[in-house]
């Protein structure tokens, strides 16, 4: 079962959905900040982002903050990148 949450977020039991398509640099970084604030450690959360800036942003900021960029591709022009909240 999915709850809806703020601002496109969909949370699962593990993974929380987080789309800001059509939002642009630094939006998604921060929105995912955010977004990251609400998730257990350890806890994933899917980040669905149409600006290029995002692939360079999200490196920089998980490289910073200690969060753990799992993975990240392009379809269609939609940027997904999975990101592991940092242990407590």
């Amino acid at each position: 079962m999915l709850k809806h949450g703020v601002a496109g977020q969909t949370t699962g039991m593990s993974e929380t959905l987080l789309d800001v398509k059509g939002m642009n640099c630094p939006l998604p970084v921060l929105r995912a900040n955010r977004a990251l604030r609400t998730v257990e450690p350890g806890e994933k959360l899917r980040v669905l982002a149409t600006d290029r800036a995002a692939v360079a942003d999200f490196h920089a900021f998980c490289r910073e903050t200690g969060h753990q960029l799992l993975t990240w591709s392009e379809d269609s022009g939609v940027l997904q990148f999975v990101i592991r909240k940092k242990p407590a």
